[in-house]
Parts: C-alpha cells; sequence; structure tokens
C-alpha cells in the first residue's frame, strides 16, 4: 500500500514544447501535393530548360568555331540548272549545245591545275556552275554579250575558258584523260547542281582569278561598282603560287611608247624618270593611281598597258629604265584559285573555301 501511495506523490514532468503541432492528415497530403505541382510546373521545367540552353551555347560556341559554318538563310530564287548550255566556240564562230554539267567540268580543266587538291577542285567546280547559270540568266533579261552574240557564254577568258574532251586530250594526251579527267570530273560530280548564293539571291559574280599575292581586291577596287561578297579578304596559303616577284624591265622610252599608245586621250608629255610614281594603293595591296608624266593612271591600266601579271606591283627606276615587281596573277577577285589550293591542304572543306572568299554566301541545290 506504500508502495502506491509513493506512486501517487511523485509528480508529473511536463511536457517540453517545441513550437510544432503534428499537422492533421489532410493537411500532410495538401502540403505535399504543393511542393509536388511546385515541382513539376517550375523546377523540372528550368532544369530542361538549363540543360538545352547549355548544349545550344555549345553548338553556338562550336559553330562559331567552325569557318565552314553555312549562315541562316533562306533561298528565294533556288535556281535550277538546266540539262544543257548553249556556248559560242571561238575557233569556228558557231554556237554549241553542251551538257551543263559536262560543261562545267570542261571549264574546271581549263581553269585550274589538275593536280590541285579535291576540294579546291570542288570549289572551282561550284564557282564556274554559278558564274555559268548567272550569264545564262541574265542573257534571258538582256540578251547575250556584243562578245558572243550567238550564246549567253562563250568559250574564252571573256567568260570562262572551256576545252571539251576531245581538246583536252589532244592537248594533254591519253593518259591524263584517263587520271586527271576522271578526278577533275568526280569533283564535277560530287558538288552536281550545287550553287552560291548571297542575300538568298543567285550570285551574279563568282569571279576567280589564278593567285593574288596574299590579299585579295574588293571588287570596287579593280571593276565598276562593289559587290557585297567581293570584298577584301587575307589568302595565306599561297606559298605554292607560281607568279611572284617576277620583274619586267623597260627603256624609258619602250614604257613611254606603249603607255601612251594604250591611253591616247591622256596627255602625258614627257616622260621622265622623276615624273613616274605610284600615288595610292588598294585595301588589297594592288596599285590604285599612279602618275606619270603628267597624267594619272590606274594600275589595272598599267598593268593591262604593259601586259603585267597583277597590279600588285612595285617600281624602281634608272636613268633611263624602269623595272616593274609583280606579285600574285589576274584581277584580284574573288576566289584565289592558288590560295584554294592552299586552304585545301591545310583541311579546309571546298564550301569553307567557297564562304571565304566569297563573303556572307551560303551553297545550296544539289541532285
Amino acid at each position: 500500500m506504500q508502495r502506491n501511495r509513493k506512486n501517487r506523490s511523485r509528480k508529473r514532468k511536463p511536457a517540453v514544447r517545441t513550437g510544432r503541432r503534428t499537422a492533421p492528415p489532410v493537411l500532410k497530403s495538401a502540403a505535399i501535393l504543393v511542393v509536388a505541382i511546385i515541382f513539376i510546373l517550375i523546377i523540372i521545367p528550368f532544369t530542361i530548360t538549363m540543360v538545352f540552353t547549355s548544349d545550344s551555347q555549345e553548338g553556338t560556341k562550336k559553330e562559331n568555331r567552325d569557318p565552314g559554318a553555312q549562315p541562316e538563310e533562306t533561298i528565294t530564287d533556288t535556281a535550277a540548272v538546266p540539262k544543257t548550255i548553249r556556248v559560242q566556240r571561238e575557233d569556228s564562230g558557231k554556237r554549241e549545245k553542251i551538257e551543263f554539267e559536262e560543261y562545267v567540268k570542261g571549264v574546271v580543266a581549263s581553269e585550274m591545275p589538275s593536280d590541285f587538291e579535291e576540294e579546291a577542285l570542288k570549289a572551282q567546280a561550284v564557282a564556274a556552275r554559278t558564274y555559268s547559270l548567272a550569264k545564262v540568266q541574265n542573257a534571258k533579261k538582256n540578251g547575250n554579250s556584243s562578245t558572243h552574240p550567238k550564246a549567253p557564254v562563250c568559250d574564252t577568258v571573256h567568260c570562262q575558258v572551256y576545252q571539251d574532251k576531245a581538246q583536252l586530250k589532244k592537248g594533254k594526251g591519253a593518259d591524263w584523260m584517263r587520271s586527271d579527267w576522271e578526278k577533275i570530273s568526280a569533283a564535277v560530280e560530287d558538288t552536281k547542281g550545287q550553287l552560291l548564293y548571297y542575300d538568298g539571291q543567285l550570285v551574279q559574280q563568282a569571279l576567280f582569278h589564278s593567285s593574288s599575292g596574299g590579299k585579295t581586291e574588293n571588287c570596287e577596287d579593280v571593276f565598276a561598282s562593289a559587290v557585297p561578297y567581293l570584298v577584301s579578304v587575307e589568302s595565306p596559303y599561297e606559298e605554292d603560287a607560281t607568279h611572284k616577284k617576277e620583274t619586267l624591265t623597260l627603256s624609258l622610252s619602250e614604257f613611254s611608247a606603249k603607255i601612251k599608245a594604250s591611253y591616247p586621250d591622256i596627255s602625258f608629255g614627257t616622260i621622265t624618270s622623276g615624273g613616274i610614281k605610284i600615288l595610292s594603293r588598294s585595301s588589297g595591296g594592288r596599285v590604285d593611281q599612279m602618275r606619270i608624266g603628267n597624267g594619272t593612271v590606274t594600275g589595272k591600266q598599267v598593268r593591262e598597258a604593259l601586259g603585267l601579271y597583277s597590279a600588285n606591283f612595285t617600281i624602281s627606276t634608272g636613268k633611263d629604265t624602269i623595272t616593274f615587281t609583280t606579285t600574285g596573277s589576274g584581277h584580284g577577285v574573288g576566289m584565289s584559285q592558288y590560295g584554294a589550293n592552299g586552304m585545301a591542304k591545310e583541311g579546309y572543306s571546298y564550301k569553307e573555301i567557297l564562304q571565304h572568299y566569297y563573303s556572307g554566301t551560303t551553297i545550296a541545290g544539289g541532285s
């Protein structure tokens, strides 16, 4: 009995309050539901967005590192390459109907050395195909050129040099046809139907030249007007170019006679060594303006009058002589062929080559 009394007299310890109350089961379920909704509606989408944004940014970085990445562009006049093209032949003066892609092969074989890299040959094929089709389109609108009134293109340097298989075999031999012709044919077939576009329109002037001497020209510095895709760019891989620092020395009397005969409307007066000076150069490094006696001419005019390989030249004069030292070959606008081959050797693709020399363009079409 005492034991029971002792138990009754013991004081109970007060309950410790933690500040938390046990939530009713209904409230617990509601809270879990709210958390789940937040997780589904906010957390998961945010995580997915971050993952894809990261991937997109990484893709953009890769694209920016890739010089051949083509710009996003809507082609508004996808050009259909015709099955045939009419070409005015110089030797006969007659118009000849030729399969279009076979014509492109004949142009590539005539315009670019066949021992060039395959990617350079492909770049030449796309440029030649684009140039030819632009000529065809222009002829439909405005008629043929007075230089070749019977067809939209001719087979000379006025347009693009073209030789058929019979001409090539005669000039280069049967062995060349079995090897190099097949190599060129493959380059053309691999790019069949592909064309250059700028701002959604077919490129009208896919110009090219042999070598630039290290930098190409703005179109307006050589020809009549500016063309947005024909702007001066570096051409660093021309180590193998054939025309470097070539010299031509003339007596002052020879030089004077050639210049005056070429430009009879300019009053040069008496031409002395002290009266010859380069006044300015283009952004591509070629002679822009040059003073000769009392007259002023362009570097292009001097190049044409003297038959120089390039307007990228320097001069040195003696008492009775003048020496021109030229670098590069051709007008310097558009694609440098030796530069294209150098880029191909460095691992660039034909699309990267084209987009380097024809700024802002894209390549589309093909079978």
